[in-house]
């Protein structure tokens, strides 16, 4: 759902970027699942241990293999050395310590990490005086990650706000080798040559900034006392990873569905684990592994997980009639094949103790590789999402944002698939918080 037909829109981002960049006149002085390493210090299967506070995940994203992307660059081939990487994110939940997790899933050597710190944003690349704290990993100011592993820093105490911003600095003495990433941040992250992680200033960072975050998988808080399960992951394609949203708005439906939460005084946190341009069935080079082989690690072992809303199937559709480097494999799929792979996933959640919520799939005609043929394999799809009582919960995605056979116009992002800040609000709106 990403790639040729938005080349256009890619110059609009790059210009985004550019325009969001610090400057220093302006700035203030993959393995398989099954065969993935459980590091220690992490929390397998988002379980906790009874008796205490529980973490919270204030935000996630997914992990994907290093890879040239056309729509924008990126930094993942290269990887990094003796540089800094400042990732700007907004934290989900509040609390008064926190812990970052860092994802080597797709590294071939073990990720050296020289030194680390988080802080409280103070926009682009700038953080707040006093907020900066040094992230430790077993004690140790540095740390390495196995291949395809995973790490969690020990706490840090620096107090976070609901839908504030964080600033993690990761500093890379030694080559990292390309670089295990998450392509479609819609924020902006820093680089700058030398060990500039602890610095407030944004002077150092005068590289223009890249439109992705690499190796940050996720940040838990640990706040109030509150009860178990409250976690809801948002899991899927471009439509969850919020393309066609506002740059820099936080204004993705998972976003807006936290909010939502917060308003009516729940503490429920919602993360995004979406992809752009995955599939359900197969992986491919520039989206992801598929859902079916990403699901455990990117939703059910997401800290103090409870709920998965599932929106998945369209890649399934539209790939096979958009052939290229990034879409391959994507053989042409029936409904059948695609249902077949949802009921996979809620087995696998049900036997988590996890709930799972079908969201169905928008239209697209109008889109440039729109078919007869995939108008009706979505319409099945959706018919047995809605009928099928396979799921704990319905959201109609579909019936929220179209108008017949498309996208409603003023929900509609310019290439005809995607939908627009207002499209993922009126999908937001959709979910009954009740059903979650």
């Amino acid at each position: 759902m990403i790639g040729k037909p938005l080349a256009r829109v890619a110059v609009s981002l790059a210009a985004a970027l550019l325009a969001s960049a610090p400057s220093a006149a302006s700035a203030a002085p993959a393995a398989p699942a099954a065969d993935r390493e459980q590091l220690p210090g992490r929390q397998p299967s988002g379980r906790q241990p009874a008796g205490q506070i529980p973490w919270t995940a204030a935000w996630t994203a997914a992990p994907q293999a290093p890879t040239h992307t056309d729509w924008y660059p990126n930094w993942s081939e290269a990887g990094f050395e003796d540089q800094t990487v400042r990732q700007v994110i907004r934290a989900g939940a509040a609390g008064s310590e926190l812990r970052v997790r860092l994802s080597n899933a797709y590294g071939k050597i073990p990720l050296r990490l020289a030194g680390a710190t988080v802080a409280l944003s103070d926009g682009g690349a700038a953080v707040r005086p006093g907020t900066v704290r040094p992230l430790r990993f077993g004690g140790a100011g540095s740390a390495a990650v196995p291949a395809g592993g995973e790490m969690v820093s020990d706490p840090a105490a620096l107090p976070v706000e609901a839908f504030g911003k964080l600033a993690v600095t990761l500093y890379f003495r030694a080559p990292s080798g390309p670089a295990t990433f998450h392509n479609l941040a819609l924020t902006g992250s820093y680089r700058t040559a030398g060990d500039h992680s602890a610095d407030v200033s944004a002077a150092a960072f005068t590289e223009p900034p890249s439109p992705s975050w690499y190796y940050l998988a996720g940040v838990d808080v640990k706040g109030r006392p509150h009860g178990r399960g409250n976690t809801v992951v948002a899991f899927g394609d471009s439509l969850t990873d919020g393309y066609g949203s506002d740059f820099g708005a936080d204004d993705r439906y998972p976003d807006v569905l936290a909010e939502r939460f917060a308003a009516a005084g729940s503490p429920r946190t919602v993360v995004n684990a979406g992809i752009g341009g995955n599939k359900l069935l197969n992986g491919s080079a520039c989206f992801g592994e598929s859902a079916l082989a990403r699901f455990r690690r990117d939703a059910l072992d997401r800290t103090d997980v409870g709920t998965v809303v599932l929106l998945e199937g369209t890649n399934d559709i539209i790939q096979p009639d958009d052939p290229g480097r990034c879409t391959t494999p994507a053989p042409k799929v029936t409904a059948q094949e695609i249902t077949a792979g949802l009921r996979q996933l809620i087995r696998e959640a049900r036997a988590r103790g996890v709930r799972v919520i079908g969201a169905t799939i928008p239209p697209y005609q109008g889109y440039a590789h729109w078919t007869e043929r995939g108008e009706r394999v979505r319409n099945e799809v959706n018919q047995w999402i809605r009928a099928s009582g396979a799921y704990d919960g319905v959201v109609d995605v579909d019936r929220a944002v179209a108008d017949g056979p498309r996208i409603r116009e003023e929900f509609a992002f310019t290439d005809g698939i995607h939908l627009n800040s207002a499209g993922y609000r009126a999908v937001a709106e959709a979910v009954d918080l009740g059903r979650l």
